[in-house]
């Protein structure tokens, strides 16, 4: 058996028990990695700073640098998250219908961890404590790859947070660390031991990843999110969310690529915001009506199907709001699109038809995203029309088996006539 084949297994026998920890359990399992991180900050944040000096060397790109940073701010920033965290409901135990299907013998839909979860993210070091933390709350047992640039600062972070948790008595195994694309591909074969793929990176890897396993996979290939600013839309309120769509931080999968603006607005708000951009540095591409407008440089066809995570920005004017909608399915990536406008009734027409995981109004699209919705931060974001869709939280890290208790009841007696079912529905109760 190789090492990896080894992990998964450890994961897996990890599972079982870890599935029915407590919600006490694993708080206090938090509370204990919280206080390790802390206790560790020096060790994590020197890490850190050899991980960014190497990468500096290799010059990477600055995106990634960007990425790559876990100071003090962001230590932080996710032991706030771990407070978060411990304070939402377990997501592990709900039940989510309750059905008599005769006298004394009742079925229920329980919400329950989904067992050994494979993520493989980008070089955010930060994110190895929300996606694991977020795992254990669930009750799933997690395979975590990051990017070879953090592995100095996730080896400490993974040691500590693996740990503290056993410490706290969670299941040894739990958390497994892979460093290698070669253990990528050797995952990727482990189908009998790994329930659920979770890759976050480029396109190509993404889809790389769906190609080339038989494990479920949930994630996006693509962050080609949409801001269209329909006629009835305030100028000033429409510049502010497309430049915070924007530039907040462009790296990142909820970044605004494509700019739709209604025809009867351009003349006006195109050399706004092409002011505006100017001043932070941005690259503008746009279709030929626009360049009549404002002199840019032209956008391709490809420019519609690209996402930059960069100072780079594609614009389209169009000639209403259906056009919009059709742009964005068309060339969108399902992930989040807005529109600005003062007409609810456009809004609501845009948030119907548009196909997205996420659609927005009178609000920047990096709002996408787990923490901000209150999901105690997220996994990854999601496209697909699974069991979870749009950014992946605690909720979306379970899935549900029907417990049926009966009292001797035989389905002879039902199937001879002697007895009729109910079907009488008892509510939704706490399981725990």
């Amino acid at each position: 058996m190789s090492s990896i084949s080894a992990m998964a297994r450890a994961a897996k026998t990890a599972s079982v028990p870890l599935a029915a920890a407590s919600t006490e359990a694993k708080n206090q399992a938090l509370a204990a990695i919280a206080a390790a991180l802390d206790r560790r900050a020096d060790e994590v944040l020197a890490a850190n700073r050899e991980d960014i000096a190497e990468s500096e060397t290799n010059r990477i790109g600055k995106a990634l640098l960007k990425r790559l940073k876990f100071d003090r701010a962001k230590l932080d920033g996710v032991l706030r998250g771990l407070q978060s965290l411990i304070s939402l409901p377990d997501p592990v135990g709900r039940i989510l219908s309750a059905v008599e299907l005769d006298r004394g013998l009742e079925l229920h839909k329980v919400s329950c961890p989904i067992g050994v979860i494979g993520v493989v993210f980008e070089s955010r070091p930060d994110a190895l404590v929300q996606i694991s933390s977020l795992c254990l709350k669930s009750g799933n047992a997690v395979l975590l790859k990051g990017g070879s640039e953090a592995r100095r600062t996730n080896r400490v972070l993974a040691d500590t947070i693996l740990s503290a948790g056993v410490d706290a008595g969670m299941p040894s195994g739990w958390l497994q660390l892979l460093e290698t694309r070669a253990d990528v591909n050797e995952m990727l074969a482990l189908d009998d031991d790994i329930d659920l793929l979770i890759p976050r990176g480029s396109n190509q890897f993404v889809r790389y990843i769906m190609d080339h396993t038989r494990i479920p996979v949930l994630g996006h290939a693509d962050g080609i999110c949409h801001v269209y600013v329909d006629r009835d839309a305030d100028p000033a309120m429409a510049e502010a969310i497309v430049l915070d769509s924007k530039c907040q931080y462009v790296a990142v999968c909820n970044a605004l690529e494509t700019l739709l603006v209604h025809a009867e607005l351009a003349e006006t708000f195109l050399p706004r915001v092409q002011q505006a951009f100017a001043l932070r540095d941005v690259e503008l591409l746009g279709c030929p009506r626009t360049r009549e407008i404002i002199d840019i440089a032209p956008a391709t066809e490809e420019d519609w199907r690209t996402e930059y995570l960069d100072y780079r920005l594609s614009i389209r004017v169009v000639p209403g709001l259906d056009a919009a909608i059709a742009h964005i399915n068309e060339y969108g990536s399902g992930h989040t699109d807005a529109i600005v406008t003062r007409d609810a009734t456009a809004a609501e027409r845009f948030m119907d038809r548009v196909d997205s995981a996420n659609v927005f109004w009178n609000c920047s699209t990096r709002f996408s995203d787990g923490f901000r919705y209150g999901l105690g931060a997220e996994v990854g974001i999601s496209t697909n029309k699974i069991h979870a869709r749009g950014p992946v939280g605690l909720e979306g890290l379970t899935i549900y088996k029907w417990k049926l208790r009966g009292h001797g009841h035989v389905v002879d007696d039902y199937a001879r006539g002697g007895r009729r079912f109910t079907h009488r529905s008892l509510g939704p109760a706490p399981e725990r």
